[in-house]
Formats: structure tokens, C-alpha cells, sequence
């Protein structure tokens, strides 16, 4: 078979076996073609490749100028790559057994102080009809730290307000329960009891948060929602909607929730993914505990 023919058949197993979203496959797709065309230049094969061509295809990455960071996501969708040739029995080794995965310094998550959410959540008009809207979406966002993506495709039928918990579709399409919390609930039940209603007039969608048009938001609209309530509420910095999950999962980390409940509201595949927060979590005690304790001030 042809080079692209099993890149073909690799990317189709992704699709259709393990359910990988139409743009991390196309990433995939992108490194792996970079792959094999450094491949094709060397005259190898992908069955015959050694440990030895993949560390070559590496350091070639390096000489580009691609940091430690983007060589570990090329090595990931190689790695990948091999073992499905192995498993396919298309292979007979799977030549980066061997290879490292370049280090790279890890960014620590940016997020809120528990007063700037506050002063988030308190700055919509929920007296309007639009403001009642906006004031639920923030509080459902802050309450389940779902994905901007996750938030808008949410469905009336999504809702289970007797038990006060959503049901949200995530990455690799996996449902997940999420609670919503007093608040939160509060918060739809009012924007359910009229204010949708107003803004839709006429019209009928099955999306839980909607606009005059009469469907559900776009990625872009939420944010610019987003933004105009963080200058209301006296937040300068930039602010996305990832960093009220990145909020949401410290503020419970430092509350003392389970990692691993974390890491299912979160709807993360690898514990490792939800370890980072408590980083997080312990760079901000390390910092209570600095400015409080009598013998971890520093003097004057």
C-alpha cells in the first residue's frame, strides 16, 4: 500500500474507531503528511521504518525551528501512526518504542480570583430579558467548567432541573454528567420562566441559550459577550471562556475537591490533563501561606 494510502486508513480509524474530532484529525493529518513526505526524500518506507529515521525526522524538526512543545505533538501523531501499522499487522515494530519525548516547561492554567468571578457573575442586567441570558450562561459555565463548544450546543433536553445536573457531549463525542450547583440553577430557572420566551418570539430552536435571531450562539458571539461583561465588571486583563474552566477546576482544587471528580467534570480522558491545577492550587497556597503565616513573611 502507498504512503498516503495508509495515512488514508490511519485517519479514518481516528474518525471512525476512536471518535477524535474533525480538527485534532486534521492536525494529525497535517504532522503526519510532513512526516511521510520527509520519509519519501529519505526513500523509506512507513513499514520499514527505524528508530533511527524517526530520531533523523526529529532533529530535522529541531534544525526548523519548531519548539519543544510542537516536536512532542509531531512525535505524538508518529507514535500514533506506527502503532496502528503494528496493530494492523501492516508493520512488524513499531520504531518509536525508544524515542523520548522532547521536554517542554509546562504554562500553569490563568485564571480568576474568586472576586473577579463574582464581579463577572454580578455584572449583567438580569431584569432584561438578553441580561437574564447572559447572567445564566456565566453561571453555568462557572458551575460545570464546560468548553465554550460544550456551552453552546447545550439542548433544553439537556437539562435535568429537578436534579440540577446537564448532560453535555465533549471531546471524542463521550457524554458526561455535570452538577450545576444552587446558583447556576437559579439562574436557567429564571431565564427558562420568561426571558427566552421574549427573545424568541415566534421563533422555535431546541438550543438552551439563544439570541434574537432565533438559534443557539456562535463561539464568536459568546466571547464577545464574554468580554463585554468583563469590562463591567473592572477586568482589564484579556479573558476567554477557557479561563473560567481553568477557574472553575482551581477554585474546587483549593476547596479540597477529589482530583478525580475534578477530572470527570472536566471531562479529561488522563488524569495527567487535570494534575496541572494542582499546580495551581499549590503555587496559590504557597503564596496565602507567605503573606499569613508569622514565620513566612518576609521582614518589614
Amino acid at each position: 500500500m502507498s504512503q498516503d494510502g495508509l495515512l488514508d486508513l490511519y485517519l479514518q480509524f481516528l474518525r471512525a474507531e476512536r471518535n477524535l474530532a474533525p480538527k485534532t484529525v486534521d492536525a494529525y493529518g497535517l504532522d503526519l503528511r510532513d512526516y511521510l513526505k520527509f520519509l519519501d526524500q529519505a526513500g523509506v518506507k512507513a513499514e520499514a521504518v527505524t528508530h533511527d529515521d524517526v530520531e533523523a525526522h526529529l532533529a530535522a524538526l529541531t534544525r526548523a525551528g519548531l519548539s519543544p512543545r510542537s516536536r512532542a505533538r509531531h512525535l505524538a501523531a508518529v507514535r500514533g501512526f506506527h502503532r496502528f501499522l503494528v496493530d494492523e499487522k501492516l508493520a512488524a515494530a513499531d520504531p518509536t518504542e525508544l524515542s523520548e519525548t522532547p521536554k517542554h516547561g509546562q504554562k500553569l492554567p490563568v485564571y480568576l480570583s474568586l472576586s473577579e468571578v463574582e464581579a463577572l457573575l454580578a455584572a449583567p442586567d438580569a431584569g432584561t430579558a438578553t441580561g437574564a441570558r447572559d447572567a445564566a450562561m456565566l453561571e453555568v459555565l462557572y458551575a460545570t467548567g464546560l468548553r465554550v463548544s460544550e456551552l453552546i450546543k447545550l439542548r433544553q433536553a439537556d437539562l435535568n432541573l429537578r436534579e440540577g445536573y446537564v448532560l453535555t457531549l465533549g471531546k471524542g463525542r463521550k457524554e458526561r454528567v455535570v452538577p450545576l450547583g444552587r446558583k447556576a440553577l437559579a439562574a436557567v430557572q429564571r431565564y427558562l420562566e420568561g426571558p427566552r420566551g421574549a427573545i424568541l418570539k415566534t421563533r422555535s430552536t431546541h438550543a438552551l441559550f439563544v439570541t434574537p435571531l432565533g438559534r443557539g450562539f456562535s463561539r464568536m458571539g459568546f466571547w464577545k459577550l464574554l468580554r463585554r461583561h468583563a469590562r463591567k465588571a473592572g477586568i482589564t486583563r484579556p479573558l476567554s471562556p477557557h479561563k473560567l474552566r481553568h477557574s472553575f477546576a482551581t477554585h474546587l482544587l483549593e476547596r479540597g475537591a477529589d482530583l478525580r471528580a475534578v477530572q470527570a467534570m472536566l471531562g479529561h480522558a488522563d488524569l495527567r490533563t487535570t494534575q496541572i491545577y494542582t499546580h495551581v492550587a499549590r503555587a496559590r497556597l504557597q503564596q496565602v501561606h507567605a503573606a499569613a503565616h508569622p514565620r513566612g513573611r518576609k521582614p518589614g
